[in-house]
């Protein structure tokens, strides 16, 4: 799809700016009047803030001190816009160097300049963590892009029957259609070209959300930054594979590097990408990863974070602020494969990790046996009721490492940390918001915000993740 330049000049008088795909303008929708504004400022999703008849309204790729031209249309009480124009940019602005920035909803701030963005995420999670201390200076990415390990394409067909692969527009199920994601491993990427190929040349259609026909869904990669290992998912809607010898030939042909490839069965209609059932055509069925001098296999399911050059980083700031020192007892509450758990067994006496996943449990305990932690076990169940169970048996912790879901814990949790005790808590989120949420439940309840950090996880996006050492009042 051609590409039309912003019409506005920098001031070198060059005229280098994309201006962002045109949308169909909904029904009921008003015709769109123009207006002149001045960006003041940008929302937690990084959209610019400008002012228009005595309105807040949001600008999506706006930057902070630029003039543009933008369209303003209302449907009912909602006020939508749309970027026509730079008129004077910002020292911040860059052209994205990916082609498909303005379609795509993966990455939001490709517009801005790593310093910029460095900026944004800073002042972001500054502002949220005003009620407890300053935070540390946010731990960036010498390298920026290329950085995920985990690749997800979805497959379907454009209005001329041709099969397509891609990522989802903004906001959509639209399938955008493209060949490389900037910010995914180059290989993953190249694979699921391949697969495509393959597809068109077999009877094998893609799924149909709307009228539930068709075989693949999805195809999800998962690469060892470390191993090399790679583990290819074919996301289909059947379990009957039409000509999978033949599928499986070509494409192990054409991607000798592919360690495992596994089928996974999703016939449910759900936002989901995987199913339950799956089965492994060849290899072992999973990967390995090195992470904090440990290695970890990595299953289909479970929880590994895609960014490992920064995980690095989080997880030794995380030691860190644990300050073991041999003697302590850990809990690894959601701890998943047990990656933070079996990384501070090397400097506590005893880790006990609890994750409600049996299968990630079940992989945190071959991770165990595989790097020769005899110092960590690991349950499946509930990490709270665990908690308050320990207490009541008067059995003690002396840190607590949490890694909750981006919807952060709920206070039936919270409290059984607080039943239990521990001298330190190190909390790491994903989502700064509700982690603030469970600051200031903790901080009510005993405990002081002694360190913030925020790391850099995921470059391009305005996604930030934090972690924060909290200590028991004496």
């Amino acid at each position: 799809m051609s590409k039309r330049k912003y019409k506005g000049d920098n001031q070198s008088g060059k005229n280098h700016h994309r201006k962002p795909r045109g949308r169909t303008k909904p029904k009921g929708r008003q015709k769109p009047v123009t207006a002149e504004v001045t960006c003041s400022g940008l929302t937690k999703e990084g959209k610019g803030i400008v002012q228009w008849e005595g309105k807040k309204l949001e600008v999506e790729h706006l930057l902070p001190g630029e003039t543009a031209e933008i369209a303003i249309s209302k449907k009912g009480r909602h006020v939508h816009t749309e970027l026509k124009r730079i008129i004077k940019p910002s020292e911040d602005r860059i052209e994205p160097p990916c082609v498909y920035y303005y379609e795509c909803g993966g990455c939001q701030l490709q517009h801005m300049t790593n310093q910029a963005q460095t900026r944004f995420k800073q002042n972001t999670v500054d502002i949220l963590m005003q009620p407890f201390r300053k935070p540390n200076p946010i731990l960036t990415m010498e390298h920026p892009y290329a950085y995920r390990n985990k690749s997800h394409t979805t497959f379907g067909m454009n209005r001329d029957r041709q099969i397509i692969g891609g990522l989802y527009a903004r906001n959509s199920h639209e399938i955008i259609p493209m060949d490389r994601c900037l910010i995914h491993d180059p290989k993953a990427d190249e694979i699921a070209g391949t697969i495509k190929e393959i597809l068109r040349t077999t009877k094998l259609q893609p799924y149909n959300e709307d009228t539930g026909h068709g075989f693949l869904r999805h195809v999800l990669i998962k690469v060892g930054k470390t191993s090399g290992e790679i583990m290819v998912v074919l996301v289909a809607a059947s379990s009957v594979f039409p000509g999978k010898n033949n599928f499986v030939k070509a494409l192990r042909k054409a991607h000798p590097e592919i360690t495992t490839l596994v089928h996974n069965v999703n016939k449910k209609d759900t936002s989901m990408v995987l199913g339950d059932d799956e089965k492994v055509f060849f290899g072992p069925g999973t990967i390995t990863d090195t992470l904090g001098g440990m290695e970890f296999v990595i299953s289909a399911k479970s929880f590994y974070q895609v960014n490992p050059v920064q995980t690095e980083k989080l997880y030794d700031k995380a030691m860190e602020m644990a300050d073991l020192t041999g003697k302590e007892t850990v809990i690894d509450a959601y701890c998943g494969v047990g990656t933070i758990g079996l990384i501070a067994a090397k400097q506590a006496a005893k880790v006990i990790g609890v994750e409600l996943n049996n299968d990630a449990v079940r992989d945190a305990i071959r991770n165990a046996k595989r790097n020769g932690v005899k110092n960590a076990r690991f349950y499946q169940g509930d990490a709270g009721t665990f908690m308050v169970e320990m207490a009541e048996r008067g059995e003690k912790a002396d840190v607590v490492m949490m890694d909750p879901p981006r919807k952060g814990s709920d206070e039936a949790f919270l409290s059984s940390v607080v039943k239990l005790q521990p001298e330190r808590i190190v909390y790491v989120s994903c989502n700064p918001e509700t982690q603030v949420r469970d600051l200031e439940y903790l901080e009510k309840n005993g405990y002081n915000a002694e360190e913030i950090q925020p790391v850099d996880m995921f470059p391009q996006t305005v996604h930030v993740e934090c972690c924060a050492l909290l200590v028991r009042d004496q």
